[in-house]
């Protein structure tokens, strides 16, 4: 499979970071520990490096993810293998760490999903925080299809981006859903032609990466923490956050930058 840091490429273009799944061969499976921890690892490096503001999340070649190894199900190899209690702690301690470590990544990531995104594939690109898409994209909750269930978190994440009827209807029958009906539902924001897919996604990575850094981390923190506590717990939070951004030097320039009729510079203080 090669050394650990090519099972995911990544690239840095200024605050712009980009996540490559590079398996093409195997249509870019998520499952195998070495895609987990490279993706954990790169997501503790983002959370650890303030010049980084923006994370675009692709695939190699002509799939963004086909999820699980399906020839690795049916030999009952790796995560796939052993009896009930080591299947579930293979879950536990290996695909599972992947909604975790991108739900808590505090920089927001845009899923550029070129091609399918099947089973866990498909819950990878929900896990993101925005999502474009090829034309030849298509994304299916295809676990019934293998007489399984969404293993990896996609029974609490699909619903939260498309709402609990339409995920029902992609859970309960498995199918396809193509990129122009993804954009009908608002599970992704465009659909361009292929060729133009990475610009488009560049072009919103830079117009979330043009404002202040802190700013943008805190904001992903409360849309989060709004998924899943009271309106006065997010109201207090903000209260506290809010006071925080007062004092930094980007809000300062912002204002600035806004009296002066100019694009503000920030620094990250």
């Amino acid at each position: 499979m090669g050394a650990a840091q090519d099972v995911v490429l990544s690239e840095r273009d200024g605050n712009i970071v980009t996540w490559t799944v590079n398996l093409p061969e195997a249509r870019n499976p998520i499952s195998g520990d070495e895609v987990v921890d490279r993706l954990v690892e790169l997501v503790d490096e983002a959370n650890n490096d303030p010049e980084t503001r923006v994370v675009i999340l692709t695939g190699a070649g002509t799939a963004f993810s086909a999820g699980g190894n399906v020839k690795d199900m049916a030999d009952r190899k790796g995560m796939f293998g052993g009896a009930p209690y080591a299947l579930r702690d293979g879950y536990r301690r290996g695909i599972q760490r992947l909604p975790k470590a991108i739900y808590h990544c505090e920089v927001p990531i845009i899923a550029a999903v070129n091609g399918p995104a099947v089973g866990a594939g498909c819950d990878l690109a929900m896990m993101c925080d925005m999502r474009v898409a090829s034309t030849t994209a298509f994304f299916a909750e295809s676990f019934v299809k293998l007489g399984i269930i969404p293993g990896d978190g996609g029974a609490w994440l699909l619903p939260r981006a498309i709402g609990a009827a339409r995920a029902a209807e992609m859970a309960f029958t498995g199918d396809r859903v193509d990129a122009a009906t993804a954009l009908d539902w608002g599970m992704v924001s465009q659909v361009v032609e292929p060729e133009n897919l990475l610009d488009t996604a560049r072009a919103l990575a830079d117009r979330v990466a043009v404002n202040p850094p802190h700013a943008l981390r805190m904001t992903k923190k409360l849309l989060r923490e709004g998924q899943r506590v009271d309106l006065d717990t997010i109201l207090e939070l903000s209260a506290s956050f809010q006071a925080l951004s007062h004092h930094t030097e980007d809000h300062s320039e912002a204002l600035t930058a806004f009296l002066e009729r100019r694009t503000g510079n920030f620094s990250g203080n």
